[in-house]
């Protein structure tokens, strides 16, 4: 599996924001990566959408999670993000091909993505956060 650029930086922001004690904007958070503006700001939309984080408009406003990150499961936001996330689609099917009702890849492939799922979904935001001194150091 590979993740999108979409999701690579959806989960920066994240990590970025869970070391901050006061709001961002997505203009720091593009600014810290060296990544487009824009492509931040559609990420935070959809951040903000599913309920990771605040945007607050106007004078003193920005960017801030919504929860904790030890309420954030890494998987749960790469699954948003990603959507359909099986290595073939045979797997979150039935009838996808003429050998499904006899093929063993499929259940090995299944068990595969439900054991990543799992793990995935025991890291939370905060195992993966670095330190602030650890990004201000990528900052100069």
């Amino acid at each position: 599996m590979q993740l999108t650029t979409q999701t690579d930086y959806a989960l920066r922001t994240l990590m970025y924001l869970a070391t901050r004690s006061q709001r961002a904007t997505v203009s720091d958070v593009a600014s810290l990566f060296d990544i487009s503006i824009n492509h931040v700001a559609k990420v935070v939309n959809l951040l903000s959408r599913y309920g990771y984080l605040r945007s607050i408009r106007g004078s003193g406003g920005g960017i801030e999670l919504a929860k904790p990150p030890e309420e954030i499961p890494i998987g749960e936001v790469i699954e948003r993000m990603e959507g359909n996330l099986h290595l073939l689609s045979c797997v979150g099917s039935d009838d996808s091909c003429v050998i499904h009702s006899f093929c063993k890849l499929k259940n090995v492939l299944a068990e595969a993505e439900r054991i990543q799922k799992e793990y995935l979904n025991n890291v939370t935001l905060a195992d993966v956060v670095p330190s602030r001194r650890q990004l201000s150091k990528v900052d100069t």
